[in-house]
C-alpha cells in the first residue's frame, strides 16, 4: 500500500472509531454509492460509436482510475461491483434511487452523529468520499487486514 493510501486510511480510521458508526456505514455506503451513479444516468451527455454516454459513465471512470491508482486489486474489485450501476441504474425507478439517498444519508449521518460526535470525513477532505468505498472493499478483500482504529 502506497503511503499516500495507508495515510487516507488513518485518517478515516480516525474518523470512525465507534463500532455503531462503522456498521452504519457499511449499510449505507452501498447505498449512497448506487444512489450516486443511479443519478448521473439521468445525466445523457450524448453518445459516442451509438453508445449513449451519460455522467455516470464519466464519474465512473473517474472514481475506478482513482481506486486503481490507489489499491489496484481492491480498486478493481469495486470498479466491476459499481459496473452494473454504471450501466443499468437508469432502469431503476426514480423514488427507488430516491428513497435508497434518503436512507443512505440518512443513516451514515445518523452514525457520526449518535456515535462518532464528528462530521463525516469527507467533510474535511473531499478525497474520503471515494476512500470509504475503498476502505470497506479493502476490508471485505482482506487487502485491509487489521485497520487501525485510534482510541
Amino acid at each position: 500500500m502506497n503511503p499516500t493510501t495507508a495515510r487516507w486510511f488513518a485518517e478515516y480510521a480516525a474518523d470512525h472509531r465507534h463500532p455503531n458508526n462503522r456498521l452504519t456505514h457499511k449499510i449505507a455506503i452501498p447505498g449512497i454509492v448506487f444512489h450516486i451513479l443511479a443519478m448521473l444516468t439521468w445525466v445523457p451527455l450524448g453518445t459516442v460509436a451509438g453508445f449513449p454516454v451519460t455522467l455516470a459513465l464519466v464519474g465512473w471512470v473517474l472514481a475506478v482510475g482513482f481506486w486503481v491508482y490507489y489499491l489496484p486489486r481492491s480498486g478493481a474489485v469495486l470498479g466491476l461491483a459499481t459496473l452494473p450501476v454504471m450501466l443499468f441504474g437508469n432502469l431503476v425507478p426514480a423514488p427507488v434511487v430516491i428513497t435508497i439517498a434518503v436512507v443512505g444519508w440518512t443513516v451514515q449521518l445518523a452514525g457520526h452523529s449518535i456515535w462518532e460526535k464528528n462530521r463525516p470525513s469527507f467533510m474535511k477532505n473531499a478525497a474520503q468520499a471515494l476512500i470509504g468505498p475503498l476502505f470497506f472493499t479493502a476490508l471485505l478483500t482482506g487487502e485491509l487486514r487489521k485497520p487501525a482504529y485510534p482510541a
